[in-house]
């Protein structure tokens, strides 16, 4: 059973924006429309890459997107969510000092030599704020391993949370070996494994995430610069993310930033100059920000529609979403968006449950639906009583023979 909105409602939901559209080199010739507003993908120096939008997840553009590669040291970025997330769940904290191992010792463990470090020595009792911006700011190889023996008793174990998010978070692409990211066999991720940990990162732990924009940490009278050269740009608004470096790798980097309310994350892999990762990744976020934009049409918990309801308490249920729906569309289009919602059922029948999915909304441009979101019952609706249902059972009866 389709249903349209009514001309009130349409015509304010024509003002909000759709859905990303996938803007890669060879799907933007598919689109004739999109391709007349929206120049090609400017030529990525590197073997991987993908900008997408934080708050729809949409993707803008990719190349090798899902290529498996070496993380380097973007591979921190999950050791730092994996202590983020035991910072939150209280089982470690800020703090917490924690004393340094020989295995975290750059002296004693040839892997390390000339890696980037902390400059950790075994017996040092660091508190956990400042071994977790050894790890962000200054890629401390040593730094992860201190905190992964604290956090998980064992470098081993630490890696198999990393791997168990790695799951959660639904990455088709990625698999740790080590806590630092220094290449290994078996260890790999992708461009848009990256972006989606990105992602992860600033949704689930921001305050681990809000070390990223530092620009700089002192430990032991060393002073390093965070190596993510796009914070000193005053073009744009970046605060993170990471870079990452090894022979096999290339010069890696995932970076976000934010423009008025909306974010992009951009991860670039395989880029062949230290320098050069910057201004690819610059390219994508300016084009990104540039030619699309993200809102929001839908606020949780406020009604997008109203249907009937039988054999209920009420004679009407809200429908609506439980999250905040965004919806990425290219710049200037927002006016032109439509929405309509298509019921599962011909009829809805109480008991509803709050959050029960209904129906699905449909958000089209020019015709074409380019992105949809579960239509869910906004308050529950309990059976009514017998003689109310009774009432209910002989109107639909008319109503099924009448139409």
């Amino acid at each position: 059973m389709k249903k349209t909105l009514a001309p009130k409602m349409l015509k304010r939901l024509t003002l909000l924006p759709l859905v990303a559209v996938l803007v890669s080199p060879s799907a933007m010739a598919d689109d004739n429309i999109v391709q007349t507003m929206i120049p090609g993908v400017p030529n990525i120096d590197a073997e991987a890459y993908i900008v997408m939008d934080y708050n729809s997840g949409k993707v803008l553009a990719e190349k090798n997107a899902d290529a498996r590669r070496d993380p380097a040291s973007l591979t921190k970025m999950m050791t730092s969510y994996v202590i983020g997330q035991a910072v939150k769940a209280g089982k470690i904290h800020q703090d917490d000092m924690v004393t340094v191992g020989q295995d975290a010792w750059a002296t004693g463990n040839p892997v390390f030599k000339g890696s980037s470090l902390m400059f950790l020595k075994p017996g040092d009792r660091v508190p956990v704020s400042q071994l977790t911006r050894g790890i962000v700011l200054q890629s401390g190889n040593d730094a992860c391993v201190a905190m992964a023996d604290y956090v998980a008793g064992s470098q081993e174990t630490f890696v198999g949370l990393m791997n168990n998010y790695v799951k959660s978070l639904g990455l088709k692409n990625t698999h740790f070996q080590t806590v630092h990211g220094l290449d290994a066999d078996g260890q790999y991720s992708s461009a848009r494994d990256m972006a989606l940990i990105g992602q992860a990162l600033i949704r689930d732990v921001p305050d681990e995430y809000a070390i990223y924009h530092e620009k700089e940490f002192t430990f032991n009278n060393i002073r390093q610069l965070n190596r993510n050269g796009l914070l000193w740009d005053t073009s744009m608004n970046v605060d993170g993310i990471k870079t990452g470096h090894t022979d096999s790798a290339g010069f890696n980097l995932v970076a976000s930033a934010t423009e008025g309310q909306m974010r992009l994350i951009s991860a670039v892999m395989g880029g062949h100059t230290y320098k050069g990762r910057e201004t690819e990744s610059k390219k994508l976020l300016t084009w990104g920000f540039r030619f699309f934009e993200t809102i929001s049409p839908i606020k949780a918990g406020k009604d997008f529609a109203s249907e009937p309801v039988w054999f209920g308490d009420t004679d009407k249920v809200e429908l609506g979403v439980n999250k905040d729906v965004y919806i990425t569309v290219p710049r200037g289009r927002m006016k032109d968006l439509k929405a309509s919602y298509v019921l599962d059922s011909g009829e809805l029948q109480a008991p509803l449950q709050k959050n029960q999915v209904v129906g699905t909304i449909n958000f089209q441009l020019d015709g074409k639906i380019i992105d949809k979101r579960p239509l869910m019952v906004l308050n529950a609706v309990p059976e009514g009583g017998f003689f109310s249902k009774i009432v209910d059972h002989i109107k639909l009866m008319f109503h099924h023979w009448f139409g």
